[in-house]
């Protein structure tokens, strides 16, 4: 057993290192690029009177939940998560479940707005259907997924980070790990012996 689970968190601990991050095209990008390129994004929105936006299902419903809470709240960051159960279960129910996200956003998204979509199959079709609507309204759109290195939302996004592994487990706690990286250091996190910071605007 002891073996089983030290060969587990090798396994997890190795993922952030071979994080494949690309542009819309497919070309790939510093993973450093596109943590400075989200944080600006975030500072951005927020300055210019607008929002990020998370959307997943499942496990990785909740990781959007938690981002939306701490952007907010830890980092005074304009955020919301669109999981509230009498959206979805009115929306899937009257208009299908591969539009719980898409109507969503219709709705509420703007230009200048940045849609973060995370799924870990990378082929969620209420996913990629509510990454459509973003574009329609004009917003910016990061996408974080893993499973086949060719899923269908890696290519979506003009910033797309891919954890290359196959197991949900590993997939969603890389997922939530890469979300509190980009929050931590835009609030000031420089590694060493540094504690994670307190609450404070990552734009002050």
């Amino acid at each position: 057993m002891r073996k089983i689970i030290d060969e587990y968190f090798e396994t997890l601990g190795a993922l952030p290192a071979r994080l494949e991050s690309t542009d819309r095209v497919g070309r790939s990008l510093p993973i450093e690029r596109v943590f400075e390129q989200v944080i600006a994004l975030a500072r951005q929105a927020h300055d210019g009177g607008y929002k990020l936006m998370f959307i997943g299902n499942g496990g990785s419903s909740t990781i959007a939940s938690h981002m939306a809470e701490d952007f907010s709240k830890a980092a005074n960051i304009r955020a919301i998560a669109f999981n509230d159960p009498a959206f979805l279960t009115c929306l899937g129910n009257d208009l299908g479940f591969d539009q719980i996200f898409s109507k969503q956003i219709e709705l509420f998204a703007k230009a200048g707005d940045v849609l973060v979509a995370i799924s870990s199959s990378g082929n969620s079709q209420n996913i990629l259907n509510g990454v459509l609507a973003a574009r329609e309204k004009g917003c910016t759109v990061v996408t974080l997924s893993g499973f086949g290195p060719d899923n269908s939302l890696r290519g979506q996004g003009d910033y797309n980070i891919y954890v290359p592994n196959s197991e949900y487990g590993f997939v969603e706690i890389t997922h939530s790990a890469i979300c509190h990286a980009i929050l931590d250091i835009a609030m000031g996190w420089r590694g060493g012996e540094q504690e994670a910071p307190g609450p404070r605007a990552v734009s002050a």
